[in-house]
C-alpha cells in the first residue's frame, strides 16, 4: 500500500473527514501561530491520492490527529528511524565531535510504589499515598502531567455520589479550581463536584457555602446523608473534579447492602 493510501486508511478508521482533518489542523496553526501546520482539504486528497509529500509541519499534525507518533508517520513514507545508529556510519568527518544519535525520549513520571497504608476502603489524595515515582514509557500520558492536577481516589466504602460516581473511581482534580460555585447548571451532569479534605478524611461530592458551614450534599439516590462542617476549620475544598476513570461493572446490590448495614442505615433484621 502506497503512503497515500496508507493514511487515508488511519484516517477513515478513526471516522474523519478531509474536512475534519482541515479544521483541526487550523488549530493547531493558530496555537503555534504557525499555517504550516494547517492542512487543507485539498492539499490532503493530494496527499492521499496523488502522492504529495506533506511538510514536517503537517507530519505533526498528521501525527497529532491521527493519534501517532511522529516516528509511526514517518515509517509510512519508509524512513526508518529506527536504523539511525545503524546508517551513521556512512559518513565519517574529518573532525572530533559529539555523536548525539539516540531514541527519541518518550517517558512520564508515574506512580512505581504506593504508601502500605493505602486503602482502598477510603476516598484518598492519590499524591500523598505515593512513597516512589518512577519513569515508564506512556508518552500520551504526558498531558496530565500539568502542575495544577492532583489525583484522588474514591474509596469503595465512599456512596456519597453513588451511582453519578461509582466506588473505586479515579478522578483527576484541577486545584486551581478551589472556590465553591454556586448555581448556574442545569442539570447534575453541569454541577461542579469538589474533593474535599476533612477531618475524618476525604470527600467527593457537591458542595455548597452556607454562611461559614459548607454543605457535603449527596446524590438523591445515595445511601449516604447531607454533612454539615465548618468551613475551613472541619472542611476544605482541595479542587474540581475535572475527569474521571471508572469501571463500568458498578456496585452490586450485596455489596451496597453490606454498606448500608455497616453504616446502620438498613435493619440488619429486616
Amino acid at each position: 500500500m502506497i503512503p497515500g493510501q496508507q493514511l487515508r486508511t488511519i484516517r477513515e478508521s478513526l471516522g474523519l473527514t478531509l474536512k475534519d482533518v482541515e479544521s483541526a489542523s487550523a488549530i493547531i496553526a493558530e496555537k503555534y501561530h504557525n499555517q504550516e501546520y494547517a492542512i487543507p482539504a485539498s492539499r490532503l486528497s493530494e496527499i492521499e491520492t496523488k502522492g504529495m509529500l506533506p511538510s514536517i509541519y503537517r507530519l505533526y499534525s498528521l501525527a497529532l490527529l491521527y493519534r501517532k507518533s511522529v516516528d509511526e508517520i514517518l515509517s509510512v513514507f519508509d524512513i526508518p528511524l529506527g536504523n539511525l545508529a545503524e546508517d551513521i556510519s556512512v559518513t565519517h568527518p574529518p573532525k572530533s565531535h559529539i555523536l548525539s544519535v539516540s531514541e527519541e525520549k518518550r517517558t512520564i513520571e508515574m506512580p512505581l510504589r504506593f504508601d502500605p497504608g493505602f486503602d482502598l476502603r477510603k476516598t484518598t489524595n492519590m499524591g500523598r499515598m505515593v512513597e516512589k515515582w518512577g519513569t515508564v514509557p506512556l508518552h500520551f500520558l504526558s498531558k496530565f502531567a500539568r502542575t495544577s492536577y492532583t489525583y484522588g481516589y474514591v474509596g469503595t466504602d465512599d456512596l456519597t455520589l453513588y451511582p453519578l460516581i461509582l466506588p473505586g473511581s479515579f478522578l483527576q482534580i484541577d486545584e486551581s479550581k478551589n472556590r465553591i460555585q454556586e448555581g448556574g447548571w442545569r442539570s447534575e451532569y453541569e454541577r461542579p463536584i469538589y474533593f474535599v479534605e476533612t477531618r475524618e478524611g476525604f470527600v467527593c461530592s457537591w458542595c455548597s457555602l452556607v454562611g461559614s458551614q459548607m454543605v457535603l450534599q449527596p446524590h438523591p439516590l445515595s445511601p449516604v446523608p447531607a454533612r454539615i462542617l465548618k468551613h475551613p476549620q472541619e472542611a476544605e475544598v482541595l479542587g474540581q473534579v475535572v475527569g474521571i476513570a471508572m469501571s463500568l461493572g458498578g456496585v452490586g446490590a450485596a455489596e451496597l447492602e453490606q454498606f448500608l448495614a455497616k453504616q446502620q442505615i438498613l435493619n440488619p433484621s429486616v
